[in-house]
């Protein structure tokens, strides 16, 4: 049933996950738990995250939980076709492969919602969306879901504010163990990661442009200077400018960085972050890439078309030269570059998010019926669960407040 590129690449993907697994003990853990309790038993979920290792012993975990798993990638660049050749030799439906075209891309996302899901694991909002844009008549099947990242979590909240948010949404993004490590190392890593193995060009003594001082673009921001660049910020919101100036960055706008820029990274969620004037402005061999989750940060439409000549220069590297002869080089089509372009997050960053879906699913599954439609927090107990967790996998030990001192810290009349 699954949809795949070539079931023999399987042995490769199955090298992988067993990798992952190795270097993430909290899913393992949760495995193990869902295992003895099948939390998931008779329930269809849907899935569509970028389909790589990490993402593949998430599918296993809660398959191991009972789940019958129709999976998808959430990036045409993303899917790893030996991870995807693992997971379908192993009984889960998968419908994704790299290089998918816009209309296949749909296409196995379509699978995917017509299997008729309970739960929904969403990576940017697709599922949600098509489901209720396509097939209303699924809605009433579906327990709730839960969003991995920033840009779902925005298109849920304009749903929702717009009343048309049909089921519970858990915001998994929005955990402190999820945005504070995976959004902030996580990213900081993996970008560089993929900048630095796809240029192979020296970080050091470069201008590095970071769009965006979020979470996701602290963590770009400290990798970069870590390696030795001077890093320029450029944001629309006056108190992350405020802090990327005390945090020892330049903050300038975007026009006035591109004119010095040697690598420019966008990480705002946003569309138009780079556009015509930008790139007239940029100096010849400036590098663009994207860590957003749609290919809109950097306008691609945009450069295509004032491009008078389009060629690749390395792997995963395209050249635009402009009328005015200097050429730009942008990594992975403008596509999230920490996944098209390379690995994704750290497997044991990972364990803290995934963990946190694992986690958020079986509170979706377990309260059918009595939660609301709309966005829902993360419950605190599963926030404060991940985080006792990944500590004593660390084997750290923390201390406790006494009798008296909960007592102290909740008294008005000290």
């Amino acid at each position: 049933m699954s949809e795949i590129r070539d079931i023999n690449l399987r042995e490769s993907g199955e090298m992988k996950i067993s990798w992952v697994e190795d270097n993430m003990p909290l899913l393992r853990s949760i495995k193990a738990e869902f295992e003895r309790d099948k939390p998931f038993a008779g329930l269809r979920v849907a899935l569509s995250i970028h389909l790589e290792a990490k993402t593949a012993y998430l599918c296993r975990v809660l398959a191991a939980g009972g789940a019958e798993m129709y999976v998808t990638g959430s990036n045409p660049l993303s899917t790893q076709d030996d991870v995807a050749a693992a997971l379908a030799a192993g009984g889960l439906n998968v419908f994704a492969w790299h290089g998918a075209t816009e209309a296949e891309y749909k296409a196995h996302i379509r699978r995917v919602v017509e299997a008729g899901p309970n739960i929904i694991i969403d990576d940017g909002g697709d599922l949600v969306n098509l489901i209720h844009n396509e097939y209303p008549d699924l809605i009433p099947a579906v327990l709730g879901g839960c969003e991995e990242t920033t840009t779902g979590i925005i298109r849920l909240k304009s749903m929702a504010k717009a009343g048309l948010l049909k089921f519970p949404m858990v915001l998994v993004n929005n955990a402190n163990c999820k945005y504070l490590f995976d959004n902030r190392y996580g990213t900081g890593q993996s970008v560089w990661d993929g900048i630095n193995r796809t240029t192979n060009l020296i970080v050091a003594g470069k201008n590095v442009v970071v769009a965006g001082y979020g979470w996701c673009g602290k963590g770009v921001a400290k990798r970069a200077a870590g390696l030795g660049a001077s890093v320029i910020v450029t944001e629309v919101d006056p108190i992350k400018a405020i802090e990327a100036v005390m945090d020892g960055f330049k903050v300038m706008k975007m026009r006035d960085a591109a004119a010095i820029g040697d690598f420019f990274v966008t990480v705002t969620g946003c569309s138009g972050v780079i556009s015509e004037g930008d790139f007239l402005a940029m100096k010849d061999g400036a590098v663009l890439c994207n860590a957003g989750h749609f290919n809109v940060e950097v306008d691609m439409a945009c450069l295509e078309r004032i491009a008078v000549s389009v060629k690749p220069r390395r792997a995963n590297i395209n050249g635009y030269t402009l009328q005015n002869g200097r050429t730009l080089n942008v990594i992975a089509e403008g596509r999230l570059v920490n996944l098209a372009a390379g690995d994704g997050h750290p497997a044991e960053i990972m364990d803290m998010s995934f963990a946190i879906q694992a986690l958020s699913a079986r509170f979706i599954a377990e309260n059918a019926g009595s939660l609301a439609p709309g966005t829902v927090d993360v419950p605190e107990a599963i926030d404060k669960r991940v985080a006792a967790m990944k500590l004593a996998a660390w084997g750290v030990q923390i201390d406790k407040l006494t009798a008296e001192q909960e007592k102290y810290l909740n008294s008005w009349n000290l």
